[in-house]
């Protein structure tokens, strides 16, 4: 028999859009926020994070701080700022969802020479999303539904209910799903909570009763990933 194969591709991300370019970025990467100069001796350059100073550098690189050295009460970037002394370009290390906000460059102390970075991180952590496989069908009391992650059972339900199992009440060895699999009593339909990256592979249906039997694949990728929003301005 063989097996309509579905592809299910999930995805939690966080977005990087700069100048209209998308770069994606797996959670704890880094993202540089550039100034597109070379410092000289006599520039000064600052970076702000609405409104608070989280970085400096100077030219002759007599005085270069980053997050707590340049102000006590910037414990939000502690250990994940980096300065470029050519450019001034800041990098901001394992980048977060609280990371969002207004960047300011200033050049010079000069209102003249100052930039904005509108960054956005958005989306949400794979872990609090739920993915269900739909059987598309209503059990009856002929019927047998199970559910198999690469030729492991880990789910079953009867018709009249008198054999429902998930996870480890299936088979001893499926730690992987423990307390992650619900199974619709109407349906049959799975459903997977806290979906992580190593739930991807190839899930298998088997509905049988007394007339027919239905076998249908549905091949899972899960995506964790960050999308950085970044739009830049000047004044």
């Amino acid at each position: 028999m063989s097996i309509k194969l579905h592809k299910i591709i999930h995805v939690c991300f966080l977005s990087i859009d700069t100048g209209g370019v998308s770069v994606f970025l797996m959670e704890g990467d880094s993202v540089t926020l550039h100034t597109d100069v070379k410092t000289t001796q006599q520039e000064k350059i600052r970076w702000h994070f609405n409104d608070t100073h989280i970085a400096q550098i100077t030219g002759d690189l007599s005085f270069i701080c980053t997050d707590v050295q340049c102000n006590e009460g910037t414990e939000r970037f502690r250990d994940r700022l980096k300065l470029d002394h050519q450019t001034g370009s800041l990098t901001i290390m394992n980048i977060t969802t609280t990371d969002s906000g207004l960047y300011q460059l200033m050049f010079n102390n000069s209102i003249n020479g100052l930039q904005l970075f509108s960054v956005v991180v958005h989306g949400e952590s794979c872990k609090s999303k739920s993915l269900s496989l739909h059987t598309n069908v209503k059990t009856n009391q002929q019927e047998k539904i199970r559910w198999y992650f690469n030729d492991v059972r880990i789910a079953q339900i009867t018709g009249d209910q008198s054999n429902i199992c998930t996870d480890v009440q299936c088979n001893e060895g499926t730690e992987r799903f423990r307390d992650r699999l619900k199974l619709d009593n109407e349906t049959g339909s799975l459903t997977i909570m806290n979906t992580r990256e190593p739930d991807s592979g190839v899930y298998q249906l088997q509905i049988n009763n007394s007339r027919f039997s239905i076998l249908k694949g549905f091949s899972v990728t899960i995506i964790s990933e960050y999308h950085l929003v970044m739009k830049m301005g000047s004044l």
